[in-house]
């Protein structure tokens, strides 16, 4: 059961990128965004209420899942939404990756929370990973503001998603049901994009065209109904640390999907970047204290 869960969680969240690319289109990003977490939204709280689990919380509790819904379910896919506009939805998963590293700084934050000897060492291997990786595109584009920006946003998109993570342990930490907590995000979430796109005088209407409507039910139903679902449910089975090997695998995935419809060329500095970023994942993730330098000497000597 665990590895069908895991293997459900990589190949879904390792696929939604390509999803998210197919979107760009006529339809604005915040509508896309609004309808996708709308479609998501609908089926969360149907669920929630056919079980019986949905679970009332205070004011202030919801204007904390207010703050989630913005970072998670808001301008954090508004962010990578504008970003495929500049480069391949294989490189935004891998600038994902990183989050682990956001979220071992937001923990030291906001909860203080002593930083593993290991964050350093790993935020080393992961920046220079994420600049030999995008080396070949810098040189050739002579560092081109277009690319820069798609580099920029997802890398503040990823900060986002962090940043409701830390939301989302504030709410575990005081023993809110995670599913409601989310189910209430996601809403708030959903009449945020909505809210901007109106102010923005978006059209409301869809793109009736099986690319699009494939790709936002894919995301809505797939990619975050059944993927959050399987990512939190394998989470209370074989803990946090062993479930979050999967964002080591699933940049693997949307590469692959990159390069075969996409066409992104791979290069020899695009290699060694992405063993890089993902050792730096590894490094994270490995036992405190074990890729401390200063012990290493010492044990040398």
């Amino acid at each position: 059961m665990n590895t069908l869960l895991y293997l459900a969680v990589v190949l879904i969240w390792g696929t939604t990128w390509i999803a998210i690319t197919l979107q760009q289109g006529t339809v604005a990003i915040p509508v896309s965004i609004g309808y996708r977490f709308l479609l998501a939204a609908a089926v969360m709280w149907l669920a929630m209420l056919a079980l019986r689990r949905l679970r009332a919380i205070s004011l202030r509790d919801h204007l904390f899942c207010m703050l989630q819904g913005c970072c998670v379910f808001g301008f954090n896919f508004y962010c990578f939404y504008l970003a495929a506009a500049y480069i391949s939805s294989g490189l935004e998963s891998v600038i994902f990756s990183m989050a682990v590293l956001f979220n071992a700084v937001n923990s030291m934050i906001f909860f203080r929370q002593r930083p593993s000897p290991n964050l350093l060492p790993a935020a080393l291997l992961g920046m220079t990973g994420i600049v030999a990786l995008f080396w070949q595109d810098l040189m050739a584009t002579q560092m081109a503001p277009e690319l820069l920006k798609g580099i920029g946003l997802s890398a503040l998109g990823t900060y986002g998603f962090s940043l409701g993570n830390m939301l989302s342990t504030r709410h575990q930490r005081r023993g809110l049901d995670m599913l409601s907590t989310n189910t209430y995000a996601m809403s708030y979430g959903t009449l945020l994009m909505f809210a901007i796109a109106l102010a923005q005088g978006d059209s409301l209407q869809l793109e009736f065209t099986t690319r699009y409507l494939g790709s936002l039910f894919y995301l809505a139903i797939f990619g975050t109904v059944i993927a959050f679902a399987a990512y939190f449910t394998l989470l209370g089975r074989i803990g946090s640390g062993a479930a979050a090997y999967s964002t080591l695998l699933f940049p693997l995935v949307a590469l692959t999907i990159s390069t075969l419809y996409e066409g992104y060329q791979w290069h020899l500095n695009a290699v060694i970047g992405l063993c890089l970023i993902l050792l730096g994942n590894l490094v994270m993730f490995s036992k405190p204290g074990m890729f401390n330098l200063y012990r290493w000497k010492r044990g040398v000597q």
